[in-house]
Order: structure tokens, then C-alpha cells, then sequence
């Protein structure tokens, strides 16, 4: 069994990701849950969803990113990993945060969509 980790989760419901410089200022989450990095994308919508109530309304999207501190120049970057849907399985649904390079320190993320809501363009290529 992987060890757990304390997972710095920001969460948003207007179905876009919060701007860079926003975790720059410090802004950090109310409530942080437990984790794994062999947690899959999944089980994390199960996680938020009993935080957040509205969020399991079946129909609803979650976009997942990782973000992390840039080695290269002050401030933090963003990298979209996956998404999963309330009463949907996906093809993300199974990906974990090991595979997609997730580090200790690292924050997650979470853009949610309400059901009926397109969610917004993704700027990730998606193979299809």
C-alpha cells in the first residue's frame, strides 16, 4: 500500500482553473484531504464530492491540473492532467497522479463544471 500524503487541493465551480498568480499570494485551501499517488483521478471526484455537496449532481465535470513551482523562473506553472464526470466513466478515470509525474508540493487543481455547462476549451491536445 502506498503511504498517504496531504493533498493541497484548490477547487473551483465556475468550470475554469485558478490564475497562477493566485497561488503566489499565498491563498491556500480551507480543508485539505488525505491522498496517494497511486490515487486515481476517480477516486479524488469522490474525495471532492463529499466536501462539496453540489458537486454530485451526475452531469458534473471536473478537469484535474497539477501545479507546481517553475525551476526556471519565479512563480508556478500549470499542466492539465485529466477529467472525470459525476454518473460518467471516463477514460481519465483510472489515471493516477504517480503517472502524471505528481510531486510532494505540488498543489492540485480542480476545475468543476455543473452538469448543463459546457465545460471550457481545454488548451491540452487530447489524442482522439
Amino acid at each position: 500500500q502506498t503511504c498517504p500524503l496531504l493533498l493541497r487541493v484548490f477547487t473551483t465551480n465556475n468550470g475554469r482553473h485558478h490564475r497562477m498568480d493566485e497561488f503566489s499570494r499565498g491563498n491556500v485551501p480551507s480543508s485539505d484531504p488525505w491522498g496517494r499517488m497511486d490515487a486515481t483521478l476517480k477516486e479524488l471526484t469522490s474525495l471532492v464530492k463529499e466536501v462539496y455537496p453540489e458537486a454530485r449532481k451526475k452531469g458534473t465535470h471536473f478537469n484535474f491540473a497539477i501545479v507546481f513551482t517553475d525551476l526556471k523562473r519565479p512563480g508556478y506553472r500549470v499542466k492539465e492532467i485529466g477529467s472525470t464526470m459525476s454518473g460518467r466513466k471516463g477514460t481519465d478515470d483510472s489515471m493516477t497522479l504517480q503517472s502524471q509525474k505528481f510531486q510532494i508540493g505540488d498543489y492540485l487543481d480542480i476545475a468543476i463544471t455543473p452538469p448543463n455547462r459546457a465545460p471550457p476549451p481545454s488548451s491540452r491536445m487530447r489524442p482522439y
